[in-house]
């Protein structure tokens, strides 16, 4: 791959999680000030990632793939979705504000996809490649993060303003991009989600434990995602977005552990370390909320990489090794829909009741909020000990 490729790519990166940063992590926060929001219309608009979640793997599939080059389609969704952002700052009510965002996620999260596929075109090695060039999606996630926390926009409409402009500029790099063709179907692959090939892999009783425990866990996951950001605001601490790219920082150096312990304490003793920092996550937040730049808050932010990485990045290895080589677009496809579509829409309804239910005057019981998806973790994880058993090395 030649160094001009590498750089447009990895700019490009960087653009589409910087966008993704700027105004998701701090919605809540948006939401509750200038909106008025309640815990449930909080929790409906983060659902509205998670629809497009389960609908962006149809798009990108079956009209993407096969008519369009990924970079032109990739360019007109970026500058429509720049149109959306600016939108949303002129709704004032959460209703509709709720409607504009699930409008804007189904055109950003093919997107996501479609970089990729723009990445993997031009990669003569992907396996050493791709992380590379994927690294600075996560560095563009910070860079966000570090800008609105330091700006203090947390509770503006700036955040939009700067996803939105980030998303014109990577909308017209896109044209600029490598020409990626529609590519079709690959003889004797399965894209489908729900076709009988991609299906078959549930026929293996450890891999559909696995599967449930998936989805279960990413209701623990929607209470971080949709409250993190209004619940360190709340509590007092200083800069809140900022000191949370601390996560994503734990996050880039646990990944780099896994390949070296996937086959070294199998795959169980991966996950169950996932679900247990699940656990010692929220129960951190629970009882170190009176101290908000307290040690216990910045190590409950700071267990996101183990969190994420260990469950949700082995789980896509696990899903891949598991479906074979024909399978395995598929199967990724399946566990993304699975997790981040269908087990965050349960996730963020759920976190918005809950969050609801512990309104204490203008502010909420938080203690009885993080306690909540601490024992939804812990009862994953005694399903996970004791129905999954994984009979074989995965290689």
């Amino acid at each position: 791959m030649k160094t001009s490729i590498a750089i447009s790519l990895s700019l490009m990166m960087f653009l589409q999680y910087f966008i993704w940063s700027a105004w998701y992590v701090t919605m809540g926060t948006y939401m509750e000030s200038s909106l008025g929001a309640t815990g449930q219309d909080i929790g409906q608009a983060f659902s509205a990632l998670a629809l497009a979640t389960m609908i962006s793997p149809f798009f990108v599939g079956m009209i993407a793939d096969r008519f369009f080059a990924a970079q032109k389609i990739m360019g007109v969704l970026h500058l429509v979705g720049a149109i959306l952002l600016v939108l949303a700052t002129k709704v004032e009510n959460s209703q509709l504000f709720y409607w504009v965002i699930l409008a804007y996620s189904l055109v950003y999260m093919p997107t996501v996809a479609l970089s990729n596929s723009v990445a993997f075109a031009q990669m003569t090695d992907p396996g050493k490649q791709f992380p590379w060039i994927r690294v600075f999606g996560t560095l563009g996630w910070i860079v966000a993060g570090l800008l609105v926390g330091t700006w203090e926009i947390e509770k503006t409409p700036e955040t939009f303003y700067l996803a939105a402009g980030v998303s014109v500029a990577l909308g017209l790099l896109s044209f600029a991009l490598p020409n990626t063709p529609p590519k079709g179907r690959e003889v004797g692959e399965s894209t489908a989600l729900f076709s009988k090939e991609s299906l078959s892999i549930f026929k293996d009783r450890s891999y559909s434990i696995f599967f449930i425990a998936a989805i279960l866990v990413c209701i623990p996951l929607a209470f971080y995602y949709g409250f993190a950001n209004p619940f360190l605001n709340e509590i007092g601490m200083d800069k809140p977005a900022q000191k949370m790219i601390l996560g994503q920082f734990s996050e880039g150096l646990f990944i780099l552990a896994i390949p070296f312990l996937f086959n070294r304490i199998g795959v169980k003793n991966i996950l169950l370390i996932g679900i247990l920092a699940w656990i010692l996550r929220y129960v951190l937040f629970a009882y170190g909320y009176g101290e908000p730049n307290g040690w216990m808050i910045y190590l409950g932010i700071i267990l996101h990489g183990v969190c994420y990485d260990f469950f949700f990045v082995t789980g896509y290895m696990y899903s891949e090794k598991k479906a074979g080589e024909k399978n395995k677009n598929a199967a990724q496809g399946l566990f993304t829909f699975a997790t981040y579509g269908l087990g965050m829409v349960i996730g963020t309804w759920f976190s918005g009741l809950v969050a609801d239910h512990y309104v204490v005057g203008e502010g909420h019981d938080w203690q009885s909020i993080w306690l909540i998806p601490a024992a939804i973790a812990a009862a994953v994880l005694l399903y996970f000990i004791f129905f999954f058993h994984e009979r074989k090395a995965v290689a």
